[in-house]
């Protein structure tokens, strides 16, 4: 079972592309990880990697796609049906992440294999390619994701400066400010949750003498830190 908090509305992926390399009985394991959010993009990396590593035998993918992980899917590439896509599946989805949670998604790994003359097996194959996903993820970079509401507060010029240095310091996660004719707009990201936006308002009523308030923007998942 997943981890992911729907209510708290979060999940981890791949910060940045990764390889890894498995040398198993003379075989080569080539694993590419790559941040992934749809199918069309997922079977890009398979493209890619099909070009690049045009004289392999196979090239063995599974993906993971949707903050709640709902697109899932893998494929053997010719490797007996269960010994390459479900076990490179199955070390993504199993994958313990921040907090130990199994949360990790929108992303894609490709395991390219160049055989080596010595038959694995069934049963070697399963654990020649989840050991090479798995691998993979334990030295790639990963980040978190939080479904965010968005909201912008108008000021003046003379003023907004210093109330985005001030809600910067408050620990506002602030996006941005835009500028007009008209006056100033801070942008900022709260989490999506009813408690989050009560602090927020009383803060700003606090940093504005009540002058501000904010103009909901819709949500969005942000990338943290």
């Amino acid at each position: 079972m997943s981890d992911i908090d729907a209510a708290a509305g979060r999940y981890t992926t791949i910060a940045a592309e990764h390889r890894s390399e498995l040398e198993i009985k003379r075989s080569r394991f080539i694993t590419v990880l790559r941040r992934t959010e749809t199918e069309d993009q997922a079977r890009a990396l398979v493209a890619d990697l099909r070009r690049e590593f045009h004289d392999a035998r196979h090239h063995c993918s599974a993906f993971v796609l949707g903050p709640d992980r709902g697109v899932q899917r893998s494929s053997d590439d010719g490797e007996p049906s269960g010994t390459a896509g479900l076990p490179m599946l199955e070390a993504i989805t199993k994958r313990e992440t921040f907090r130990g949670a199994t949360d990790l998604s929108d992303i894609t790994a490709v395991t390219v294999r160049y055989f080596g003359g010595i038959l694995l097996g069934a049963g070697g194959l399963v654990r020649a390619y989840s050991e090479s996903v798995s691998s993979a993820l334990a030295s790639a970079p990963l980040l978190r994701r939080r479904r965010m509401r968005l909201y912008g507060i108008p000021a003046g010029h003379s003023a907004a400066g210093r109330l985005e240095n001030d809600l910067r310091t408050a620990g506002v996660s602030v996006l941005g400010t835009e500028y007009s004719a008209a006056g100033a707009f801070i942008n900022v990201a709260l989490p999506d949750t009813p408690d989050a936006l009560d602090s927020f308002q009383a803060r700003l009523a606090a940093l504005t003498a009540g002058a501000a308030a904010p103009v909901p923007l819709g949500t969005e998942w942000i990338d943290l830190d």
